[in-house]
């Protein structure tokens, strides 16, 4: 290791901000402590007893340099400005920075206009949102223009229609009010501008009120067009209130932050609320770089969503799913920002806690399209297959690959599962569970050999069979996998390779493990792990077909513990046969509602003897 360990007593005590360099001295880590000694010191201890992510930081940096600053929120400013101006490369990063667009009002402009904007924000801009879509933002402009008739032109066309004399069309369908040809003056465009901006604000029961109160007092007036024409304004607001859903309490203002993650990268969703509705939305994905906490995740996440002035500002109330790990200095971050008291809190009960859990739904399920997106393209399965063969040394791009976990509950119902890819997508058709026989006890070892061994001698004996000649199918193992995955480290390797070595198939298949960190792959006669660079195609791939072998064996696992409960259940009563028990189970739900059953519900059984109900009441009830 290059890097050299600071002079001792020559780190200080006080809060401040740390930055790793590599040897061209570019910035690759960014990090804050309210103790720089303290925190610093954990870099320079056994490199093997560090994250493998934190490891790769420290072989990669040349020297260490530090800023003392004189409180842990300066720290936290400190580091956010120093992230965003070198964006190092170990220090957690938005990877899909897709801009959102916004609904913007121009009000420093003359005559203010509503646009959808993207981008840089500017000064002297009010914006809006963001919205997932631009339709979204048009659609509900749309709604709203006939009830604040805001210009939506360009300044060229403005100008153009001044000189001209003349207003453009949406003058004449009532969506503009005409202030190029003068036919609005600036007091009632600056209240229809005040009007819009009140209800995107979400403050939209003062604007309801005012238009009622406008509409009735024409009507008083005996004005009966001019309130017909307020009736049509309110019926347009009333419509875009429609779209807006109703949250929460019409006074309160929060920020609810979904999240949604795994060893490499996490999904955020974020649900904006003021007023008591939803406002705006949005989402990112992060590439967790660096080694990172629950808590240290939402650190990130509240830094990249208020580090720079939010477009609708900070709400008193921000709901994440876990506590910042340094909850207290983000607390204050944000209440100095806003100027006023700000929670961070976690929802634990009622209405809160069920919004939560829907904006969680949303960042779910855009982890799983972003997974999609990525699994489904084929460029990025070419080059994934032809990274694996590289960094695996291969003969060839493994076209098949199959992955083996286990499962199993303190040694009971030991299961195994086989998945496989070819050309780098499930194939489901080819994928197979094992109920391991063999082994008692807990041994993951003898169970993966048990696995490996039915598999691949049902290969074996398959080729020695010989082609199939008389129409039959052929049997299920018979394709060799051109690279068996087995979950695990050292140990499950040294397993595999031994199966092979036994079956005679040393030379033929190509054997790997993957450990509990997807950056370390182990391979036969090399004691170091192969570290695949982050972000690459070929360790997204892997870290897919483990998930989905450690989902099928979880699967498979749970699926035989609950039958084994259920027979264990009702095993042993007299007259209640394999049909009579299946049907039982069928038609009230589940052994669950059996076991609540009373002998009247059993007698409504017309099938069921009431000999062999009453044995079954008595069997599930032995105190009675």
């Amino acid at each position: 290791m290059s890097l050299e360990r600071p002079v001792a007593g020559s780190v200080p005590t006080s809060a401040g901000s740390y930055q790793f360099k590599d040897e061209h001295g570019r910035v690759i880590y960014v990090g804050k402590a309210s103790n720089l000694r303290s925190r610093v010191s954990n870099y320079f201890q056994d490199i093997s007893q560090l994250h493998p992510r934190t490891a790769a930081m420290v072989t990669a940096a040349h020297s260490l340099e530090w800023i003392e600053v004189r409180n842990e929120v300066e720290a936290l400013i400190l580091e956010y400005s120093l992230i965003k101006q070198h964006r190092p490369r170990f220090n957690v990063r938005l990877r899909d920075d897709k801009s959102y667009p916004f609904l913007a009002v121009t009000l420093d402009e003359q005559w203010p206009r509503a646009v959808v904007m993207r981008g840089e924000r500017k000064k002297g801009t009010k914006y809006f949102g963001p919205y997932p879509h631009a339709w979204a933002i048009r659609d509900t402009l749309d709604l709203l223009l006939r009830t604040f008739p805001v210009r939506t032109c360009s300044q060229s066309k403005f100008n153009t229609h001044n000189k001209l004399g003349k207003p453009c069309l949406l003058f004449h369908i009532e969506k503009c009010c005409g202030p190029c040809v003068g036919e609005v003056t600036d007091a009632a465009y600056a209240e229809y501008v005040k009007q819009l901006c009140a209800f995107l604000d979400g403050d939209t029961d003062s604007v309801v009120d005012q238009l009622r109160s406008e509409m009735l007092e024409a009507s008083q007036n005996m004005e009966y067009e001019k309130a017909g024409r307020i009736r049509d304004r309110l019926s347009g607001v009333e419509r875009a209130l429609e779209k807006q859903q109703m949250v929460g309490e019409r006074d309160e203002d929060l920020d609810v932050i979904g999240l949604v993650d795994d060893e490499l990268e996490a999904a955020v969703q974020v649900f904006y609320v003021r007023k008591g509705r939803v406002v705006g939305r949005k989402g990112f994905i992060l590439d967790k770089v660096e080694e990172l906490s629950p808590g240290g995740l939402i650190d990130r996440v509240l830094e990249e969503m208020y580090g720079d002035e939010p477009p609708l500002g900070i709400p008193s109330q921000v709901l994440v799913p876990v506590t910042p790990d340094d909850a207290a200095t983000y607390t204050e971050w944000l209440t100095h920002l806003r100027g006023a008291s700000v929670q961070i809190r976690v929802p634990q009960r009622g209405d809160k806690r069920e919004l939560h859990e829907t904006v969680t739904i949303n960042a779910r399920e855009e982890f799983a399209r972003h997974r999609m997106r990525r699994a489904s393209d084929h460029n990025s399965r070419s080059q994934a297959l032809t990274e694996i063969q590289q960094v695996l040394n291969l003969p060839a791009a493994p076209l098949r690959i199959e992955c083996y976990d286990m499962a199993h509950l303190h040694g009971t119902d030991y299961v195994g599962s086989m998945v496989v890819l070819e050309d780098g997508l499930p194939n489901k058709r080819e994928y197979r569970r094992f109920a391991v026989k063999e082994v008692i006890g807990n041994d993951d070892y003898a169970a993966m050999r048990e696995v490996l061994t039915r598999r691949l001698q049902a290969f074996v004996d398959a080729r020695e069979a010989g082609p199939i000649t008389d129409g039959t199918k052929p049997s299920k193992f018979s394709y060799p996998p051109q690279l068996l995955l087995v979950d695990g480290g050292k140990g499950q390797l040294g397993v595999a390779v031994q199966v092979l070595a036994e079956l005679g198939l040393t030379d033929e298949i190509p054997v790997a493990s993957l450990a509990k960190k997807f950056e370390e792959v182990f391979v036969p006669g090399r004691q170091e792990p192969i570290i695949i660079p982050r972000g690459s195609e070929a360790l997204f791939m892997l870290q897919r077909i483990r998930d989905e072998a450690h989902r099928f064996a979880n699967t498979f696992h749970g699926e035989k513990r609950a039958k084994r409960m259920v027979s264990s259940a009702l095993d042993g009563i007299s007259g209640l046969g394999e049909v009579r028990a299946k049907r039982l189970l069928k038609e009230l739900n589940g052994i669950t509602a059996v076991k609540k059953a009373s002998r009247d519900d059993f007698a409504l059984l017309t099938w069921l003897p009431s000999a062999v109900a009453d044995a079954v009441y008595l069997h599930l009830h032995p105190d009675i």
